[in-house]
């Protein structure tokens, strides 16, 4: 199979509000129906179960800045790299919209991605994708949507907001990785409470701390963030909650980081930033091209496999 970027890049920078509906559309029901095994994945409520074979290309953070998407898949080749490899694997860590200029460009890029690749590209929901009693703010996607399709605005950013409810909350890899946008919920129990977060929400906090939650060196436990939503958790809570679910790598996106990663609580949490300038600063993106067969103790030794822009 033959895909080519640059020509789904050029039909998202001109594209017109109702082939932008119709394309969102189709993913979200395409996203909404995922059920049981996939080729590489299992789909368990609104968490992917990611088999420990082949490789996984993560992405953080983009926030409507399509240059660092175009870079990353350009940069890593990594579009034909799964039209050549059925077990290559495209995660997005959620945060797609919302700061950038191009968050529909961004948006429709994504989408046309999963469509073409329905059984390798994953899409997490980030804290700009959550429910609206947990909106970040400021939140300008309605206002880019109403400069980018004028009058059609309302229609549009009403289907992207149906979209937001059927993204993912995490990608689990068995005894390996747990990958999600913010954080760890302290008192998880066990995975199935991260598949059913959103439906437990707002009794239970999980999906709040999923979308929210920030690592944190000096915090002993749980203290509420700064952010107004979510907590800061130090890294007692990250070894509890990592043992519970057997897994020994956190992977997350959430954070700006000035070298576009940054790895705490004794290397088993690896934050990535996955776009760079302004309105963050940051020198540098980040991307991880990660072999899931491996069985590493550490985000230290990760490393090798971060590349930045």
């Amino acid at each position: 199979m033959s895909v080519s970027l640059s020509s789904i890049v050029k039909e998202s920078q001109s594209v017109q509000a109702d082939a932008f509906v119709s394309i969102v559309e189709k993913a979200t029901e395409l996203l909404c129906n995922e059920n049981g095994t996939m080729r590489n994945f299992t789909v368990s409520d609104r968490l992917v179960k990611l088999a420990p074979v082949g490789e996984a290309l993560v992405v953080g953070d983009l926030h409507g800045d399509l240059e660092s998407l175009i870079a990353i898949l350009e940069k890593s080749g990594f579009v034909n790299k799964m039209a050549q490899k059925k077990d290559a694997a495209l995660i997005f860590l959620g945060d797609y919209g919302d700061r950038g200029t191009q968050s529909a460009e961004l948006y429709c890029t994504v989408l046309k991605l999963k469509l073409v690749f329905p059984e390798q590209v994953i899409l997490l929901r980030g804290n700009h994708e959550g429910p609206t009693d947990l909106l970040a703010s400021p939140h300008d996607l309605p206002s880019q949507f109403q400069h980018r399709f004028k009058e059609r605005w309302v229609v549009v950013y009403s289907k992207i907001r149906e979209l937001f409810d059927c993204l993912y909350n995490a990608v689990f890899v068995e005894e390996r990785y747990l990958m999600v946008h913010g954080g760890l919920p302290s008192k998880i129990h066990n995975i199935d409470e991260i598949a059913r977060a959103d439906t437990l929400h707002p009794g239970k906090s999980f999906l709040e701390e999923l979308l929210w939650s920030d690592p944190d060196e000096e915090v002993q436990g749980v203290l509420s963030s700064p952010r107004g939503a979510g907590n800061l958790f130090g890294k007692a809570i990250t070894k509890e909650v990592l043992e519970k679910l057997c897994v020994r790598v956190l992977i997350r996106g959430h954070e700006p980081c000035p070298e576009g990663f940054k790895v705490n609580h004794d290397g088993k949490v690896l934050t990535l930033f996955s776009r760079k300038g302004p309105p963050y600063f940051n020198a540098y993106g980040a991307y991880l091209d990660l072999p899931l067969s491996g069985k590493f103790e550490n985000a230290n030794q990760l490393l090798p496999y971060l590349h930045k822009f």
